[in-house]
């Protein structure tokens, strides 16, 4: 089987070297490397030239679409018979061809998604933040950690399915918002074959600070709610437990004054949940304590994201 790997990238050069690098260490090698340059004006032409003779490459610039429209366009030029998808900020372990062939070929995939996981070199920071966006805590806990992979929903960072799917339904129908859920959504409605694959893994070396981090948990919050445009079933109601959380510590104060005793419990069970999370994320006291710090963030933007949805959607970005 040939894969297309196709990556959008948007002024980041260093995370596609590294990218590139990871890609070209792997064990199985019958594929193709698309990247996609989505009108950036830092581009990585540079990068991608030093690694045209060690991989199967080609390189396409564009005006700024978006990454789900620039993904399409990846597609356009691909020549292989399953597409993968990658960000730009990602690391593949060497057997991760490998093992997606195998689960492929195996389980008779027709698609699939990844979970993500952060190196043991990166940042105390950055695994703070991979804790939060992947631990049972927080919305994580169904992001790559599914008892029926069948159940899972693939994400643009680390999913991929097959050209007869493309051919079939056509590739990602917004942009930049919920447009790897939608496809995922649609994929499995259509009856093809989608399942987790957790040994495709992927490092994700995110570079948010904490301010991108809470606009990236605002923009996945209103991406849950976007969602329902296409699949109005996608939003349950576990999907709102951040938003309980967040009415939750904002009424604390309200509660205190009207129900001690309410509030109290209350204050004991945010407790109980901070001490989870620090002893969870405990690889050490620095990790630890961000993790607390992302935890919270990341619920709260994620909240804050799904009212603004509800309350106030976006007419532009139908």
């Amino acid at each position: 089987m040939r894969f297309s790997v196709i990556v959008p990238v948007y002024n980041r050069p260093a995370e596609i070297r590294e990218l590139l690098e990871s890609l070209y260490r792997q064990t199985y090698t019958d594929f193709e490397v698309l990247i996609v340059e989505d009108g950036s004006s830092l581009t990585c032409a540079d990068v991608v030239a030093d690694y045209r003779e060690k991989l199967d490459l080609r390189y396409h610039f564009q005006a700024n679409t978006g990454q789900g429209f620039a993904r399409n366009k990846g597609m356009e030029l691909a020549e292989g018979d399953y597409f993968v998808f990658f960000d730009s900020d990602c690391i593949l372990p060497p057997g991760y061809m490998d093992a997606l062939e195998q689960a492929i070929q195996t389980r008779g995939l027709q698609a699939h998604g990844g979970p993500d996981d952060a190196d043991d070199t990166f940042s105390a920071w950055q695994k703070a933040m991979n804790f939060s966006l992947t631990s049972f805590w927080t919305t994580g806990g169904i992001r790559g950690k599914m008892k029926n992979p069948a159940k899972y929903q693939a994400r643009g960072y680390n999913m991929g399915f097959s050209r007869e799917i493309y051919e079939r339904l056509g590739g990602f129908v917004h942009a930049n918002m919920a447009e790897d859920i939608e496809m995922s959504l649609r994929i499995k409605k259509a009856g093809f074959r989608l399942e987790l694959v957790e040994k495709a893994l992927v490092y994700h070396r995110r570079k948010n600070t904490l301010k991108s981090f809470l606009r990236q948990s605002f923009q996945f919050g209103r991406n849950r709610v976007f969602i329902r445009r296409f699949h109005p079933e996608a939003v349950k109601a576990v999907h709102l437990l951040p938003v309980f959380f967040l009415l939750g510590l904002l009424f604390l104060p309200v509660l205190a004054l009207i129900a001690p005793q309410a509030a109290l419990v209350m204050v004991l069970g945010i407790l109980a949940w901070t001490l989870l999370v620090f002893f969870s994320a405990f690889e050490n006291l620095r990790v630890a304590s961000y993790a607390v710090l992302t935890s919270y963030g990341q619920l709260l933007g994620y909240g804050m994201g799904i009212l603004r949805e509800f309350l106030c959607p976006d007419t532009e970005d139908k």
